[in-house]
């Protein structure tokens, strides 16, 4: 038997029709791949022959068929995967990938079945059956860390996004409205009583983003007038919630003008920029954000900070939108990397009240947040067993260290010129920490590397240790790795930069007798000063 074979989706073209009484859905899903195992720099090279890949579709979901080029293939199933022996099938002749000329291929899978349930979604993930305040049939899927494979059959791999975007069509009751990522292509009857709406995407989008939305939906829409010309924004509430929606999503403008003034143009003017009422409190769906915050200010009602900062504005609007920049323009390879998605993207809140509200109450809000970190286990953990970061740390923790690293950096422009630049550079890319850290160290001449390991591979949050020898500051970092040597601002009648080590440094700072040190509160460190006896 032929070893699995490597490819690249270049495009998805789902769709599926849901059946709400019987909690099913039938469909198919068209995937437009390269083959690139043994890709050869041989322009007359005809590209791989027939093999096995891999398609995952999660249980208890079967497929009924898969066909390529009019041809049922053989496949056979291992759990939630399924080994497909493909034919060589050429669907566009020849393609250019990175100097080879490779062969492009398109097979289509055909499946039906129950999907999981989502319990609790978002963050149960699964298909969403559900009901509205009205009685009448809502439905949606949340499938981020569960993955796409819950409802639709694909290559379940963070680092493969579809190249050229991918297509949703949803056959639906015609009593009902069908929503979905990027723009509606076309809509028509399918049948009496059941109509066909697409929506596609032309950018590359994760596939856990790829998501129906389907109720008694009516819409409204505006145009922001952004840094790359006319943004397309597009708004679908349950119809009972249409004034109340339009008055409260004003903020949708503001949000918008503060992430492109901090992380550059949105990544997805071609797609446009949609909100839509889910019926869960929120993902960061590309081109089709879900809104579940039931139009309040916080996150539900509160403020994550307990500042009070955190109800100035709608966290799901802000947070989750954030991801656009964060999570969906650059997305990381491997689950165990989701800090890059939920660091900066929980970072952005920072962002959005100092815009606002003056730097004064980000900083706030920021510090306020550090009352959710557990730190019980390290934020990065294990690559390549799908395994992601386990608790909350990855939010409050990591944009508190993007937070000490702003500080360290003490320059807001650079900051800034970083955050724009990440998403330029990786713009529509997917990324690993090392990308993101090399390229912080890189653009602000400062190396980071001991930071990220210390924050990000560890649990134990770095403690100045000080004391007084006469007139003499003596301090060094403990409680952290031995390469562990950031600069930190102090108080000492006035500031100061130490540049501690592990190692005891000294440093004449005071003629008071009795002289106080108090760290910036906005480093996300502790300090203890001990006894200056031997």
């Amino acid at each position: 038997m032929n070893a699995e074979r490597a490819y690249n989706v270049l495009k998805y073209d789902i769709s599926f029709t849901p059946d709400f009484e019987n909690k099913s859905i039938q469909g198919k899903n068209t995937i437009t791949y390269i083959d690139s195992t043994n890709l050869k720099n041989n322009k007359e090279s005809p590209g791989p022959k027939s093999g096995l890949i891999q398609i995952d579709l999660q249980e208890p979901l079967e497929i009924d068929s898969i066909v390529q080029n009019g041809q049922k293939l053989e496949f056979t199933r291992e759990g939630n995967v399924f080994h497909v022996k493909t034919s060589n099938e050429i669907y566009n002749k020849r393609h250019l990938i990175e100097n080879c000329l490779a062969c492009i291929r398109q097979l289509t899978v055909f499946y039906h079945g129950n999907p999981q349930i989502a319990v609790r979604p978002p963050w149960g993930g699964g298909f969403i059956f559900t009901k509205d305040s009205l009685g009448r049939p809502w439905m949606s899927v949340a499938c981020e860390g569960t993955g796409a494979s819950v409802w639709y059959p694909c290559k379940d791999y963070l680092g493969d996004e579809p190249d050229s975007g991918a297509s949703l069509t949803i056959i639906v009751p015609d009593s009902l409205v069908a929503v979905a990522n990027g723009r509606l292509i076309k809509k028509y009857a399918v049948s009496k009583g059941m109509t066909s709406w697409t929506w596609a995407v032309v950018n590359p989008i994760n596939n856990y983003d790829i998501i129906p939305y389907i109720g008694k939906y009516v819409n409204w829409r505006n145009t922001f007038y952004g840094q790359k010309g006319n943004l397309d924004c597009s708004f679908w509430v349950l119809d009972y919630n249409l004034q109340k929606a339009k008055k409260h999503f004003t903020v949708v403008d503001s949000m918008l003008r503060c992430f492109e003034y901090w992380f550059g143009p949105y990544p997805f003017y071609e797609d446009g920029y949609k909100l839509v009422q889910s019926p869960h409190l929120g993902m960061e769906h590309q081109s089709a954000i879900a809104y579940g915050n039931h139009f309040m200010q916080g996150y539900l009602g509160k403020d994550l900070s307990g500042t009070g900062w955190g109800l100035k504005w709608d966290f799901i609007i802000v947070h989750e939108s954030g991801h656009e920049w964060f999570g969906n323009n650059i997305t990381c390879k491997d689950i165990a990397d989701e800090w890059i998605h939920e660091s900066f993207t929980n970072y952005s809140e920072t962002l959005y009240t100092g815009h606002y509200f003056g730097k004064e109450a980000g900083n706030a809000y920021c510090i306020g947040t550090r009352k959710s970190i557990q730190n019980v286990n390290p934020i990065i953990q294990y690559y390549g067993v799908n395994h992601g970061p386990e608790g909350t740390d990855e939010y409050y923790k990591g944009g508190n260290m993007i937070h000490t690293i702003r500080q360290v950096i003490h320059n807001d422009e650079i900051f800034r010129h970083i955050m724009r630049g990440l998403n330029q550079n990786f713009y529509h890319q997917t990324v690993t920490a090392l990308d993101i850290q090399n390229y912080i160290n890189k653009i602000s001449g400062i190396d980071f590397t001991p930071v990220f390991n210390q924050y990000l591979r560890s649990t134990a949050i770095p403690v100045l240790e000080y004391k007084f020898e006469e007139k003499n500051l003596v301090y060094r970092w403990t409680n952290c790795n031995p390469d562990f040597n950031m600069p930190v601002r102090v108080d000492v009648n006035g500031e100061h930069w130490l540049k501690p080590s592990i190692e005891w440094k000294k440093e004449r700072i005071s003629n008071d007798a009795n002289p106080v040190v108090q760290i910036d509160k906005n480093f996300y460190v502790n300090q203890r000063e001990v006894s200056s006896n031997p």
